[in-house]
């Protein structure tokens, strides 16, 4: 019988505050139990307040719908952050996106990464009955948090969006741990996004 390969993780932070951040705290927890539950998993972590993502431009885009085999050098040069993003995503058998809630939604960074990796004939596809998502069999565990914005409400356009986002690319298996309105109750808060991670990894 074939050995099962071991797993491996990609963890996307998107909070700018490398101190005091709850999302950095959470995931940090998060990681540590799900790779205590299996030795062999491997970690590829991509901190987004370091060398943040570029936002994309005219000749990304130029270069992005050009064919592949037509793409000049400094058309490959363009997409080389995108290429790097878009096969640590497909590495991974578990995406693991810690992200605050600035203004209702997610930070630009996260928004810049969703960017580049959400590219057509790439990690996703038309087709005759619509759009079809190319990264299948994975799972993505969101971990956020908010001052005030309760999770999965009409207000909040982080999480929601997320996983939407990921859908579209393939990935529907999609948790969300969330540690909403600490401006309310903040330890009852985080003691339970606490909860939800060990029952997550168990």
């Amino acid at each position: 019988m074939p050995n099962t390969p071991p797993r491996h993780i990609l963890r996307i932070d998107a909070s700018m505050r490398r101190n005091g951040s709850v999302t950095r705290q959470l995931a940090d927890t998060l990681i540590e139990r799900l790779t205590t539950a299996d030795s062999a998993t491997g970690v590829t972590r991509r901190d987004l307040a370091d060398n943040p993502p570029a936002f994309i431009d005219e000749a990304w885009i130029g270069a992005n719908f050009t064919d592949a085999d037509a793409r000049s050098d400094a058309q490959k040069a363009v997409l080389a952050r995108s290429d790097e993003l878009i096969a640590e995503l497909q590495a991974a058998d578990t995406l693991v996106i810690a992200t605050p809630v600035y203004n209702f939604g997610v930070p630009a960074a996260l928004k810049a990464w969703i960017d580049l990796i959400a590219r057509a004939r790439v990690t996703f596809k038309y087709t005759e009955n619509g759009p079809v998502g190319l990264l299948t069999g994975k799972r993505a565990i969101i971990v956020a948090a908010s001052g005030g914005t309760k999770a999965g409400s009409e207000i909040d356009f982080a999480t929601t969006y997320l996983k939407h986002v990921l859908g579209f690319i393939g990935i529907h298996d999609v948790q969300i741990i969330a540690a909403d309105q600490l401006g309310q109750g903040a330890d009852e808060k985080l003691a339970a996004a606490g909860d939800a991670i060990e029952r997550l990894a168990a």
